[in-house]
């Protein structure tokens, strides 16, 4: 085994996850339980709107000791989820790169490349500018240490988080562990012609939801969709740019866009009552109602066949946030039990705001 990979000797401090600024307790939480199953022993640092939350063992840890910890894709709050092994505190504002280089070279770890981050929050964006002109100094400088080793493959990515001006974690991305967007989040271009901006959370679904071999192969033009509080048309119009034909129900209006692409059914009917009259292959849903509500009707989509796959959204409450999953988590399991075995994938989005976005199929 190459004496640089990080199983062979990276030791680490902790987890350190991005959230959207307010639920960095829900985030809090999950990092513990993450802990907890991997056997890790530390304490939890989370401020109120600081868009991060830390968990920090007492003792260096070897990488490998964290497993599926460090997958982001386990935790519902977490934008982006690293494993970190350096905390670096009074940067000199003349030089900050000699700080971060010396304490990369001293973890003995090489890195393929090395991306600056900061929270998403208003205080840290005015950081962002910074980290833009400061990545290629740094790498330079870290590239002279060699502690980057930019044409290997394997090796993690180099995560270096600026909480205030002169703080900077040191983290490291693995690779398939890790979001593959700066700061967990991906960039999205708002079409001009959408019906509204809800389109580009069912966009940053597929995206963050399903890997690529699954956008290919159970999301595919030809199919049948139905979109369950479908006005004013954001997800449907979504639907209908993959070449999906889509049945809108909505007793609302759906905008001439929308309507204008000729591959799209409009019916005003309640979206809890109406069912299809036969399977479809996507049902998608973003309805205004009670978390636990929506949970039930998409559970009961998927266990009748009704449809193979659905997206939703589940509209959090302002207290308890992250019981009210752990509550629909529970009521899809019981329905789905005698079903078969499925998959639920649950997502705070960029693109959300006091709502989470889940992808719910049974396991073929």
């Amino acid at each position: 085994m190459n004496q640089h990979t990080p199983a062979a000797g990276l030791h680490c401090a902790g987890l350190i996850g991005y959230c959207r600024a307010g639920f960095e307790k829900e985030l809090a939480a999950e990092l513990d339980d993450f802990a907890a199953d991997a056997g890790l022993i530390g304490h939890l640092r989370a401020e109120p709107n600081t868009g991060f939350a830390l968990f920090e063992t007492f003792e260096p840890t070897p990488l490998g000791a964290f497993g599926q910890a460090t997958d982001w894709r386990r935790a519902t709050f977490a934008r982006q989820l690293l494993p970190w092994f350096g905390r670096i505190d009074e940067l000199p504002e003349r030089d900050r790169a000699s700080p971060i280089v010396a304490a990369v070279k001293a973890c003995g770890q090489r890195f393929s490349g090395v991306v600056l981050e900061t929270p998403d929050t208003d205080e840290a964006k005015q950081r962002s500018g910074f980290c833009k002109r400061f990545t290629e100094p740094l790498t330079k400088a870290l590239e002279k240490a060699g502690c980057l080793r930019t044409s290997r493959t394997g090796l993690p990515v180099l995560h270096v988080v600026f909480t205030d001006a002169t703080t900077a974690w040191l983290a490291a991305g693995q690779p398939g562990q890790c979001a593959p967007w700066p700061m967990g989040i991906p960039r999205l271009r708002m079409p001009s012609n959408a019906p509204s901006r809800s389109t580009m959370k069912l966009a940053e679904a597929f995206m963050t939801l399903l890997d690529d071999g699954e956008r290919d192969t159970i999301l595919r033009a030809g199919q049948r969709a139905v979109d369950l509080g479908a006005a004013p048309g954001g997800w449907t119009w979504q639907l209908v740019g993959r070449g999906l034909r889509v049945t809108a129900i909505d007793n609302g209006p759906l905008r001439d866009s929308v309507m204008a692409t000729e591959m799209v059914e409009h019916l005003r009917a309640d979206g809890f009552t109406w069912r299809p009259q036969r399977p479809v292959d996507w049902m998608v849903c973003d309805m205004v109602e009670q978390p636990s509500r929506i949970a039930s009707l998409m559970a009961e989509w998927i266990a009748t066949g009704r449809c193979r796959y659905t997206i939703f959204n589940l509209k959090l409450p302002m207290k308890r946030r992250l019981e009210a999953v752990e509550q629909c988590r529970e009521l899809i399991r019981k329905r789905l039990a005698s079903v078969g075995p499925f998959d639920l994938r649950i997502k705070q989005l960029y693109h959300d705001r006091e709502e989470v976005t889940a992808f719910l199929t049974l396991k073929r």
